[in-house]
């Protein structure tokens, strides 16, 4: 079963369609980056490589198959923005946890530099038990420092896209602005969240490097585009109207891309 989904193919070329790029993750097919984009690259503009995970031996792809990816690229005429490592932490209180979360960022940029990616994106997360303006105050502060080092290791600012989560983003922003980073719109996060989606585009459509586009229904996010209610969907096509960045459809299977992509294209023609 697992071998006939992989042989799956998209029903046609989505590349080139939008004044945006259109993408999707590394994570469509039960297999590695490379496979992925070999049965993915023919058809979008740009891939997300998404790794997560830090950790763990082997979590991150070896030197061997990012000189794969990099030739894939040219084959296949596409482009990569990388989602960074999300277990690190970059607010945490133990500063020798906050020093490997700048290692780790730093090692997985240095490791993708020969992709040329479009963005890099990061989470800062916040797990404080408190929300009161002394905890983020301080959370700030910590974030703040390493973001320091980060770019003190030479780090162009710009390179990183900084993505919106779970808090009010106005937390991020002394981040940001002082560091000169850009910006990822979580468009299903901040629906899933209750946050408006297109004032947060106004507010940061100058930094915004990356899209993030999918479902979000009865508290799940991440499932197929065509899962979103009507109104929601007409705020994120005025959003997608005024956007020449790239939009990666993060969903994880690919019956949730084919799903999206012809909803997307539905609606686009309308």
């Amino acid at each position: 079963m697992a071998e006939n989904r992989l042989r799956e193919q998209l029903p046609k070329i989505f590349k080139g369609t939008y004044p945006f790029r259109i993408g999707t993750t590394s994570f469509i097919y039960p297999d590695h980056y490379a496979p992925n984009v070999k049965h993915l690259g023919a058809y979008l503009d740009e891939i997300e490589l998404l790794m997560f995970e830090s950790a763990m031996p082997g979590s991150l792809p070896a030197p061997g198959e990012i000189r794969e990816l990099a030739y894939l690229a040219k084959e296949f005429d596409i482009t990569y923005n990388v989602h960074l490592p999300t277990d690190i932490d970059f607010g945490h209180p133990d500063k020798k946890q906050r020093d490997v979360a700048v290692d780790t960022i730093k090692k997985v940029m240095d490791l993708t530099d020969i992709l040329s990616p479009s963005t890099c994106t990061l989470h800062l997360s916040y797990d404080r038990p408190s929300r009161n303006q002394e905890s983020v105050a301080r959370w700030q502060r910590l974030v703040h420092e390493s973001m320091d080092n980060l770019i003190d290791n030479g780090v162009p600012g710009r390179l990183i896209s900084i993505e919106t989560l779970d808090y009010p983003f106005e937390w991020a922003e002394p981040i940001i602005s002082d560091f000169d980073l850009s910006v990822c719109l979580d468009l299903g996060h901040l629906m899933i969240y209750g946050y408006d989606m297109e004032s947060a585009f106004d507010r940061y459509s100058d930094r915004t490097a990356i899209i993030h586009l999918h479902g979000v229904k009865n508290g799940r996010d991440h499932i197929a585009l065509d899962r979103l209610s009507g109104d929601r969907m007409d705020a994120v096509m005025r959003i997608l109207q005024k956007f020449r960045g790239t939009v990666s459809l993060e969903v994880f299977c690919f019956e949730y891309l084919k799903k999206s992509l012809a909803f997307l294209e539905k609606r686009w023609r309308v």
